[in-house]
């Protein structure tokens, strides 16, 4: 079966058994101890822990993921940054029993053999998981006939997403050789301090990689082999196959970054987006490939997906200007700092921020190029992250912490900035008109940096006007107030949103007077006269059809 015919299967297949399909969520969560979604459960995460489903209590769903934790991987038979997941949940609707029979009957409905299964095999905290045993051997699977499996904590247990949330054992079942799906059962929550206490409600969470599934069904030897990669394959050429693997992932991944309104930066999912393009570009250069490269190969992943996620057809100018815009970037500064790691002996800390800070070097690809010339690595990533904080800074993960709405302090100042942040949006499309939507903005405690969607460089007359016009908001002192409501009520309400599809059922609306109405959570002032006078100090071009304005507050 191609990946269209899999995904429908498995959706109607569990709609057949009572459940509710649900379209993916954003790449964007909601949970701010994660930069991205990585498994189809996080959309339905409250639910587990006992807030009312809308959807009711068994939901079933395709969701785009994205994980880096699985970069360095990239290449093999099955591992890869952006995927999707297809995934059953339950939140106290059903058990083990039916959890384990439905995926068994999935199987056996697309004629899918399943080879061998795995269970917990429990440890000093938690009991072995006989239940799922005894399930698995009444369907015919057992020790003896090696087709069942007891394996430990690192292998079938699994762990929360984010820093703190449901989890619990896991049954887990392999086809050709790979692990295909992963049925957890949240019976526990575990704590910033991994200690475990019972969930009131029995969950059930599973996850398939449709790739995965796709190459099984499709009898191929790797992902990249699957329809879900065959036209974007084709376009690369040149003889090294895990180069052109690794190019063709990476251009998917930032392809589905950009849909999503991120733009390439120094910061958080800004510099994942950056370090995935600047990978494949100099993926590319090994391959010979034209410098321009990406951009026709964006439009190969756009193609293959436009009917199942219509936001990367809708957004694709944006998503090539970001695309064109950071390639042209990139090879401006290239050639250049090659030339200045060729002159190094060795590489350190401070030559990788070095290399980082003058010529955009992310950290992973100097260390890739040292390896590639036989230089000696003295490379302690504390001091490559010291040197990020001397520079203010967030280290490439995120150590620092995260901050809604754009914030890399949560401090009096910024907060301030904030709220300015909401007024500069309102006076743009008041100026400019209503086509200005925010594409990313990074407020610290000295000043604001606010990107938008216009395609002309602002007048001064224009820019005089907006600064005009947020001055005068101050001036009226407008109060600022908060409300919670349902998603659809904000937006009938004319409430705007930075990325609508990462909202939860129930979102604050902050409104500042008549003025401005956004979606946001927070932190903001009170009373707009706190602060004091707004001066825009540069009006530039971000990429292609996306503008940046600089401020700060005197």
């Amino acid at each position: 079966m191609n990946s269209r015919e899999l995904r429908e299967r498995f959706l109607s297949f569990f709609e057949k058994n009572g459940h509710k399909r649900v379209s993916s969520s954003s790449l964007l969560p909601s949970d701010p101890s994660v930069l991205f979604t990585t498994a189809g459960m996080q959309q339905f995460k409250p639910y587990y822990l006992g807030e009312k489903s809308p959807f009711g209590k068994n939901t079933a769903s395709c969701q785009k993921c994205l994980r880096i934790s699985d970069i360095d991987e990239v290449g093999d038979e099955r591992h890869l940054t952006f995927f999707e997941m297809l995934g059953n949940f339950s939140f106290g609707g059903y058990q083990k029993e039916q959890a384990i029979k439905l995926a068994k009957d999935f199987f056996d409905s697309i004629d899918i053999k399943i080879d061998y299964v795995t269970v917990f095999s429990g440890d000093k905290e938690i009991l072995r998981d006989e239940e799922s045993a005894k399930i698995w051997q009444e369907l015919g699977f057992s020790e003896k006939k090696g087709t069942l499996s007891f394996c430990g904590r690192e292998d079938n247990f699994w762990g929360p997403t984010g820093e703190e949330g449901p989890c619990g054992p896991t049954t887990e079942i392999y086809s050709q050789g790979i692990e295909v799906w992963n049925i957890v059962f949240n019976q526990y929550y575990c704590h910033k301090d991994k200690s475990l206490t019972a969930l009131p409600l029995f969950g059930v969470d599973t996850g398939m990689g449709l790739e995965r599934l796709a190459k099984v069904s499709q009898n191929v030897h790797t992902v990249f082999e699957t329809d879900l990669f065959g036209l974007i394959m084709k376009e690369i050429k040149g003889e090294g196959l895990k180069t052109r693997r690794i190019i063709a992932d990476h251009t998917k991944s930032a392809v589905f970054l950009a849909s999503e309104g991120i733009l390439p930066s120094n910061l958080e999912r800004g510099y994942i987006l950056r370090r995935l393009i600047r990978r494949a570009i100099r993926c590319g250069k090994l391959l010979n490939l034209s410098h321009d490269f990406l951009i026709p190969l964006a439009k190969k992943v756009i193609e293959v997906y436009k009917d199942i996620y219509p936001e990367v057809s809708s957004k694709e100018n944006e998503i090539m200007g970001i695309i064109k815009g950071e390639e042209e970037k990139f090879e401006k500064t290239l050639e250049q700092g090659l030339k200045e790691f060729n002159k190094l002996s060795g590489i350190s800390g401070k030559d990788a921020f070095d290399l980082y800070q003058t010529y955009g070097f992310p950290l992973e690809m100097t260390e890739e190029l040292a390896k590639e010339k036989g230089l000696n690595l003295d490379i302690d990533k504390k001091d490559f992250e010291e040197e990020f904080q001397k520079h203010q800074e967030l280290s490439r993960t995120a150590s620092a912490g995260m901050f809604k709405g754009g914030l890399v302090d949560s401090g009096e100042q910024a907060v301030k900035y904030h709220t300015a942040n909401h007024l500069l949006l309102a006076a743009l499309r008041q100026v400019l008109g209503d086509h200005v939507l925010q594409k990313g903005s990074n407020i610290t405690a000295e000043r604001l940096r606010f990107d938008f969607s216009h395609p002309d460089k602002m007048t001064e007359k224009e820019i005089k006007e907006v600064e005009d016009m947020v001055n005068q908001k101050i001036k009226e002192d407008l109060p600022v107030a908060c409300e919670e409501m349902a998603f659809d009520k904000a937006k009938e309400a004319g409430a705007m949103g930075v990325f609508e599809s990462k909202y939860g059922e129930k979102v604050k609306v902050y409104a500042i007077g008549d003025f401005s109405k956004e979606i946001c959570g927070g932190p903001h002032v009170n009373r707009i006269s706190e602060l004091g006078h707004f001066k825009i100090i540069k009006e530039e071009s971000s990429s292609s059809g996306i503008r940046r304005i600089r401020a700060i507050l005197e």
